[in-house]
Order: structure tokens, then C-alpha cells, then sequence
């Protein structure tokens, strides 16, 4: 390529510089532009989020690359040309291990020799990522590429700065995003975060970025598994209050009887077993953020006092007179209908309106296209990480499996079933291979799950079957559903002695919830009054 052919095709990029173009479309450009001056067949731009390095943009690898996570430390290829601080070519047969073994596009099996070179990019003084690209052909880069790149990395760098400079609200987001994540290390836990490039996963984006800043009361709704706590932390982070507490309650998991104490706190001798003076959620989240998962399952005793702190900010602990105000904001999430819960009697209606301000449905899975594969790699990187894999990556037809399923569970389901898998097809060799690979068998989707061997034993008779369920006969909906819980509820009950916990697992429903809704059938019976008098 001549220097007039050169700069010909850098001159649009260049020009694209001070233009407000969208994030991806700035980095598909910069790629494009690099595969036309370089002979290489895969590149890829990744940014330095602390310790590990994110892809931002690829070219020729897999798509599931988008959602991994490299961590500098376990990649000494990457550690080597973040240190470098000139662009540098690896040699053929060089015996560090490549991030990407696996993950080229139209490459069945390992990397073999090739030719690979990179430079790390740097903003405002500081390295901030990479351009990495790699050659199948032996030999394709030579020293007059190098001289090539040191210029192009220079205009990579720019590429980036624009980006983070012009896209305000996405540097906010990353800074938001780097604080909780050292927040995160510091208690051990593993990195979360919303992954996706789906039109629903993107209108998802622009609904958390337009309501994050705000002090509205978020309802979050969606099916089980589908992210809802990640969405409430993304809320959260985008507000005024990201560096004050984010305050977590399951609803569900607990009896009735504590839900108030958790929520608002209690004093010494408030209940027995109160032996100390007791701050409540609401309290603990006092110029933060409070987010109620499973909201829907709150007793009505509690919805009055949770209406009060809403119409008011103002508490008392249980057993106390003293008031306290606090200033929270809140965020709640359920899987259930809420309407339909006002319409059964089971939810205030004056609480609705107040929790549902501002409604927020989170997508299920199966909508969301080839995000699947995104999540499938961020799952697949830590699995590797965690069981100290070399290489892990899913072939064509297990791609197409993923794809392909229908996902009732979400990306809850996703997560245990990539887990799963992984220790499937390890188990198929008798030594730890340099990279492993799972196949749509072991993924398993098209297949049932196995029935315990106490179950396949069993005889049909054991289990009575269901009575048919009862018509409408002229009555409502609501009338009918009621006969069938009751008669469900009532049978499980017989059948397990009154034991809650025993029919609670038969039913498939938690034990507190299998109580709440006994009693509200009028089957519930304490051991008191099922005790026979003398």
C-alpha cells in the first residue's frame, strides 16, 4: 500500500473524530480501517477495567468473546504489551499461551503457529487498553507493520478518547461501574454486571439511563432469573446517591413476623428474642438506596407502615413510640402482577400506585437474541478462571443449541447450566486438557432432566392423583381459583401430616408463602389449636 493509499484510508477516521457518532459504530469503524491496512484475520479492541481487560470491539472472533473478562494476570501475552509501551510482534513459536486460542472464527480445534502483534493505547497519560491482531499465516507481519501500528495505535488512542469524552454518560457509567467493582473485590465477591447488545437489552439501557438519576420509586417486573437485583444495582449507580449504601431485602424469605423488624427496625423487648435495640433496612439505607426483592409477598400488615415511610419518611421501630425520618430511595422488583394481587385483596391499592411510579419490565432471555452467547462467554471465563482451565469455548453446534432454546429459567438458568456443563466435559477426559470444549451434548438442553433413583422405584400408586380441577359453574374466576388452592393446599397438607415444610416442597412454593397462603384459605391451624384436650 502506497503513503498515498495510506492515508486515504485513514483520513475518514480521522475526520470521524470530533463527530458524535455511537460508541459501537466509532470502534466498528476503527477495526475495519485496521483490517484493510494489516493482513490479519482477527483484531480486537479491549479496554483495561482494573485488573482485567474488556473487549470493546472485534473482527474475526467469536462473538461470545464480548462477554468474557481478561484478567491481565492469567494472560501473560496481554501483561506483556501493556508493559511494553511500544507495539511489539510476537514471534511464531512463541511459548506464551494466546487469550484467543479457541476463539477465531472459521478455526476448528487449537491456535496453531501464527503470527501475532499488538499495542497498548493510552489516554491522558494512562494506559487505558489494547489493539491485538492475529494472523493465521506464518510470517505476515513484518517490521514495516510495527512502524504502521505505532502510528495507528496513536490514532486508536484518539478514537478511544473521543469516545469516552463525548459519551459523558458512559464515562459516568464506568466510573460508577469501577467503584462498585473495587467495593466488590474487597468483599470477595465475583463481578456482575448487565451484558448485551439485543434492541430489547439496549432499550433496557436507555429506560435505567433516563431513570437512574432521578428520585422516582422504580417497580422492576420480570420473570424469575432474569437480572432483576443487577438492574437495581445499574439504578442505583447511576444516581446521586452511588456513594452512599445500597440496602438489599428479600421479601419472600422471610415469616411474616420478622418482615417489620427488618424493615423498620425494633427495641429491646419489642418480641421475645429482641435482646438489643435493632436499626431496620430503611435506617441502614438512610440517604442511599433500598431495593425490596419480591415485594409482592409483603404481609398488609407491613404495606400500611411501608405507606407511611413513603407518604412521609417517617418510622417507628417496632415497640418504640420515637419517631425517625429517614431520606430513601426506592426500588422494588417482583415477578408477580401486581395489579392482579390489588384485584385478589393480597396488595393495597394505595401501595401499588406508589411502588409503580415508575414501571420497568427487564426482558426475558429467549428475547434477547444472541445475547445468549455474550452471557455464555462471561459464564464460560469465570468457570475457567475459578477451575484453573487453560481454555474454555463452546463449538458451532453448542453455539446453536444455546441459541436455539427456549430459556424458561433465564439467565439464572444460563449461569448453572454453563457450570454444569463444564464440569460434564471435563469429565470426559481423564487428564485436564490445554483447552476444552463443550459440545452440544454437553449442554444437554434436549434433553429431560433424570429422576432420582427413589423416584424411577417408586410405584405409580404411591402418589394419589389430583382431583379433577372444579368448573367455573357460573361462578367468577377468582371463586374457582380459590376452590382449587384450597383443595390442592388442603391435600398436600393430609398427605405430609400438616407438615408445612413437607408440602411446601411438594407444591413447589416456600414454606412462609405456604403459610400466608393457608391462611388465607382458612387452613391454617396452629399447633395449639390442633392439640387434642385432655
Amino acid at each position: 500500500m502506497t503513503t498515498t493509499e495510506w492515508l486515504r484510508t485513514l483520513v475518514p477516521l480521522v475526520a470521524d473524530l470530533p463527530q458524535d457518532i455511537p460508541e459501537a459504530e466509532r470502534y466498528r469503524r476503527l477495526l475495519h480501517t485496521l483490517r484493510t491496512l494489516f493482513p490479519c484475520d482477527a483484531v480486537a479492541l479491549l479496554r483495561l477495567d482494573g485488573d482485567a481487560l474488556v473487549p470493546l470491539a472485534i473482527d474475526g472472533l467469536s462473538r461470545d468473546t464480548l462477554g468474557r473478562r481478561f484478567k491481565v494476570a492469567e494472560h501473560p501475552r496481554f501483561a506483556t504489551l501493556l508493559a511494553a509501551g511500544q507495539p511489539m510482534r510476537f514471534e511464531a513459536h512463541s511459548p506464551l499461551p494466546d487469550p484467543y486460542d479457541g476463539l477465531v472464527e472459521g478455526l476448528r480445534g487449537e491456535l496453531d503457529v501464527h503470527d501475532c502483534m499488538g499495542c497498548a493505547l493510552s489516554f491522558e497519560g494512562q494506559v487505558c487498553g489494547l489493539l491485538t491482531l492475529d494472523s493465521l499465516q506464518r510470517g505476515s507481519f513484518t517490521d514495516a507493520h510495527l512502524t504502521v501500528l505505532q502510528a495507528f495505535g496513536s490514532l486508536a488512542s484518539a478514537t478511544v478518547g473521543a469516545a469516552l469524552r463525548i459519551n459523558r454518560l458512559a464515562a459516568l457509567a464506568r466510573h460508577e461501574h469501577q467503584r462498585a467493582e473495587s467495593y466488590r473485590r474487597a468483599a470477595g465477591r465475583p463481578q456482575r454486571e448487565l451484558l448485551g447488545h439485543s434492541p430489547a437489552f439496549k432499550q433496557l439501557m436507555r429506560e435505567i439511563d433516563l431513570v437512574g438519576p432521578s428520585e422516582l420509586t422504580v417497580l422492576i417486573t420480570g420473570e424469575t432469573g432474569v437480572g432483576k437485583e443487577l438492574v437495581a444495582q445499574a439504578l442505583h449507580a447511576r444516581s446521586p446517591r452511588a456513594d452512599q449504601p445500597l440496602v438489599s431485602l428479600n421479601c419472600a424469605a422471610l415469616p411474616d413476623t420478622l418482615v417489620e423488624s427488618e424493615l423498620f427496625g425494633h427495641v429491646r423487648g419489642a418480641f421475645t428474642g429482641a435482646v438489643s435495640e435493632r436499626q431496620g433496612k430503611f435506617e441502614l439505607a438512610d440517604g442511599g438506596t433500598l431495593f425490596l426483592d419480591e415485594v409482592g409477598e409483603l404481609p398488609l400488615a407491613a404495606q400500611a407502615k411501608l405507606l407511611r415511610v413513603l407518604q412521609s419518611g417517617q418510622l417507628q421501630r417496632l415497640g418504640s413510640d420515637r419517631e425517625h425520618r429517614v431520606d430513601v430511595r426506592l426500588i422494588v422488583a417482583t415477578n408477580r402482577d401486581l395489579a392482579a394481587e390489588v384485584r385478589a385483596g393480597r396488595l393495597r391499592a394505595d401501595i401499588y400506585h406508589r411502588l409503580s411510579v415508575y414501571p420497568l419490565p427487564v426482558p426475558p432471555l429467549r428475547e434477547r437474541g444472541r445475547d445468549v452467547l455474550q452471557l455464555s462467554g462471561f459464564f464460560l471465563e469465570e468457570n475457567r478462571s475459578r477451575l484453573g482451565l487453560g481454555h474454555l469455548r463452546l463449538d458451532a453446534d453448542a453455539q446453536g443449541a444455546l441459541l436455539a432454546y427456549d430459556w424458561p429459567g433465564n439467565v439464572r438458568e444460563l449461569e448453572h447450566l454453563i457450570g454444569r456443563s463444564v464440569l460434564k466435559a471435563l469429565g470426559r477426559h481423564g487428564e485436564r486438557p490445554r483447552m476444552l470444549t463443550l459440545t452440544a451434548a454437553d449442554l444437554g438442553l434436549g434433553t429431560a432432566p433424570a429422576l432420582a433413583p427413589e423416584e424411577v422405584a417408586a410405584p405409580v400408586a404411591a402418589t394419589p392423583s389430583p382431583a379433577p380441577l372444579p368448573t367455573l359453574g357460573g361462578r367468577r374466576l377468582r371463586e374457582a381459583v380459590e376452590q382449587a388452592e384450597h383443595q390442592w393446599v388442603g391435600e398436600a397438607l393430609a398427605r405430609h401430616g400438616h407438615n408445612w415444610a413437607a408440602a411446601a416442597r411438594e407444591l413447589g412454593l416456600d414454606r412462609a408463602n405456604l403459610i400466608r397462603l393457608a391462611k388465607r384459605l382458612g387452613l391454617y391451624e396452629s399447633r395449639r389449636e390442633r392439640r387434642v384436650p385432655r
